[in-house]
């Protein structure tokens, strides 16, 4: 019978094409079949899977005479017509890694391959530097290296490691033009960059001052645009003066509003390793699993809620604070109806994080000993706010949006105030009182 046509495949997905006889009385030779697909460039499994057919049947035209009707044998009606908006249940077996994240990113249009790179080049950085915080007892790594860093604060052993780890993951991506640390005096020019020239700033290990009592730290990085200004060849018999000019560009370079930046993340050192990610759609939150030893997809589209009952604030500062400041952890306190909860780990990583799942308000405001705060804008408050943004929150130096302030030196500091917007709102009132 020349009117049906039928694959050998004897599998579930089995597929029949036949002419439909109750509209049409004459049938296709094989070779009409194939002249009619090749002049349309359509192929049977297109045609099977085109979402502009109705019930999968193709509509009569003037090149394909027949209705050709594409059905799966031993699929029913109802199983063929699944419902696309809902979506697929994973099955146990089924993970999201990291990696495959940032593939589907990249397919999505929302990176660039050298931007994929680079975050994974930070994510093995965070790996590694995972490692070294887990062993740092065993390996000797607690303790004070015995030097002090730009910032005039002692560092520790971990500090410098981190600093490598983080540095030299960066640099052998070979698609970073400008690398700035925290630990560093000045940005770093990468010779080795081959495309990209992203530049990425980093604090490689925030909270360090709590390494040794085995308490929660991180990684804070910031992604902005590639920069070729900055990517000059010095050779090695030209003037310090020649030098001190690059290095000046780098800087100015760098210096750029949080508004600028193209992804920003931390990764999290406690029970658990955790990496969260923003590449300007949203927030993402990633564990590391140890069996497999790569960051998996836990939390998607994170959400900040609008107000939150907790503040962190070091009220050890209290006596320092400006009076209206004052004025505003006294009132958290007040029963009305419950007065707000305390929350203070001293490890911006891991309060921010909290404060990201469960609202509320982190602080860390200027005072008569610090008179812009501690914290630094580049590496730590931009990329925080950054995320906080983009989960739906807000960060502010108490009378503006810390994204929009502009650098004027690299390691410049500023008051940080972020979490849930009706909390961060509600302390810019009583500030600007």
């Amino acid at each position: 019978m020349v009117g049906a046509i039928q694959t050998t495949s004897s599998s579930s997905h089995q597929l029949l094409f036949s002419t439909n006889s109750a509209h049409h009385h004459h049938s296709l030779s094989s070779s009409s079949y194939a002249t009619a697909f090749s002049s349309r460039l359509i192929s049977p499994f297109h045609l099977c899977n085109s979402r502009t057919r109705h019930n999968n049947v193709i509509n009569n035209d003037t090149t394909v005479r027949a209705g050709i009707k594409c059905t799966a044998v031993g699929t029913t009606a109802s199983e063929a017509n699944v419902d696309t908006k809902k979506k697929k249940k994973k099955n146990g077996f089924e993970i999201e890694t990291l990696t495959s994240w940032l593939l589907q990113q990249e397919k999505a249009g929302n990176i660039d391959a050298e931007l994929t790179i680079v975050l994974s080049s930070i994510s093995m950085a965070c790996k590694q530097i995972a490692s070294l915080v887990q062993r740092a007892s065993i390996s000797n790594l607690t303790g004070v290296q015995g030097a002090v860093n730009i910032q005039g604060e002692d560092q520790k052993k971990l500090d410098v490691v981190s600093n490598e780890v983080f540095s030299n993951c960066l640099r052998s991506s070979g698609r970073t033009g400008i690398i700035a640390s925290e630990e560093e005096d000045v940005p770093v020019a990468v010779e080795e960059s081959y495309s990209g020239n992203y530049i990425v700033v980093f604090d490689p290990l925030d909270g360090s001052s709590n390494i040794d009592a085995a308490v929660s730290t991180g990684s804070i990085f910031g992604i902005y645009s590639p920069n070729d200004e900055c990517l000059a060849d010095v050779d090695d018999d030209q003037e310090d003066s020649t030098l001190d000019q690059v290095e000046q560009k780098c800087i100015v370079n760098v210096c750029q509003p949080g508004s600028n930046l193209l992804a920003a993340g931390y990764c999290m050192y406690s029970s658990s390793v955790i990496f969260v990610l923003s590449v300007g759609k949203g927030v993402f939150s990633f564990t590391l699993d140890p069996m497999y030893g790569e960051f998996v997809l836990t939390q998607e589209n994170v959400r900040i809620p609008k107000a939150g009952k907790i503040y962190s604030f070091n009220e050890g500062n209290y006596q320092l604070w400006d009076e209206k400041l004052k004025k505003y952890i006294d009132d958290l306190k007040v029963p009305n109806p419950k007065p707000y909860s305390a929350r203070y780990i001293g490890s911006l990583v891991g309060d921010f994080h909290r404060t990201l799942l469960y609202g509320g308000i982190y602080g860390y405001p200027s005072d008569k000993k610090s008179k812009n705060g501690k914290l630094r804008l580049l590496y730590e408050c931009a990329p925080m706010s950054f995320l906080v943004e983009q989960a739906g929150g807000k960060g502010s130096d108490g009378h503006q949006r810390v994204l929009d302030i502009q650098p004027v030196e690299i390691h410049q500091r500023v008051p940080l105030y972020i979490g849930s917007v009706e909390e961060v709102e509600k302390l810019e009132k009583y500030l600007a009182a």
